[in-house]
């Protein structure tokens, strides 16, 4: 199963195929320009090394969210773009679960953390592969009395893993390194692979949407008008 995967949704960009779980070629962008202007060339970079053509792929994937609001947005129209019209599966994969992947094999807790502003985070916990809590938006005072009643030692992966490690105040906490602090096509891959065999979050190029845990900032500060007055 040929498998293109997006991820977009945190401050680099990657794309990867694949052949089932066999890597085939990936790309991860961590530069200035906007993923708008990267993603399309990467992807056919990835096209062009590989062989392969959009009408050789089985699954698509992308991480809808949470992060950023425009690079989710970006690697969610990218993909449906990709998809339009070809009756192919596409499957959602939560941004936090996929960065979780990187580490897949470490002992202790999986903390990945995307900055979301205003001392808060995206958040979710992974053990050993499996959840321990829902995708979240939690603050660091929180976040830390739950870590202190958990014990353990603690990975930080993410985009928001050295703001963590400042204002956390839990201490049992080490940064992943830094190869795979950032999010991955790969990963993206590999949990969308199995949310396939599972039946979960699969979805057409008209269905597919992102999923945000809050308001865009520009529909905070509406929300605030009208509450004014």
């Amino acid at each position: 199963m040929n498998i293109l995967a997006l991820d977009c949704a945190g401050t680099n960009a990657s794309c990867a195929l694949t052949d089932g779980n066999k890597l085939l070629c990936e790309t991860v962008i961590n530069g200035k320009e906007k993923h708008s202007v990267t993603l399309l060339p990467a992807i056919g970079e990835l096209f062009t090394l590989t062989g392969l053509d959009i009408d050789n792929i089985d699954l698509f994937a992308v991480t809808v969210g949470p992060g950023s609001f425009t690079g989710v947005r970006i690697g969610v129209a990218q993909i449906k773009g990709l998809m339009f019209g070809k009756n192919k599966p596409c499957a959602a994969v939560s941004t936090l679960e996929s960065l979780a992947y990187n580490l897949n094999g470490f002992n202790g807790i999986i903390c990945p953390l995307m900055d979301a502003r205003r001392g808060q985070f995206y958040n979710a916990l992974f053990k050993n592969g499996e959840r321990l809590c829902e995708d979240r938006l939690i603050s660091a005072e929180k976040l830390s009395t739950e870590l202190e009643m958990i014990g353990e030692n603690v990975y930080l992966i993410g985009d928001g893993a050295f703001l963590g490690r400042e204002i956390i105040s839990y201490k049992n906490l080490e940064i992943a390194p830094l190869r795979l602090i950032y999010t991955s096509g790969y990963s993206t891959a590999m949990c969308a692979l199995n949310n396939y065999k599972n039946g979960i979050e699969i979805y057409s190029d008209i269905e597919l949407s992102p999923k945000y845990l809050r308001l865009s900032q520009a529909e905070r500060e509406r929300e605030e008008r009208i509450k004014n007055g």
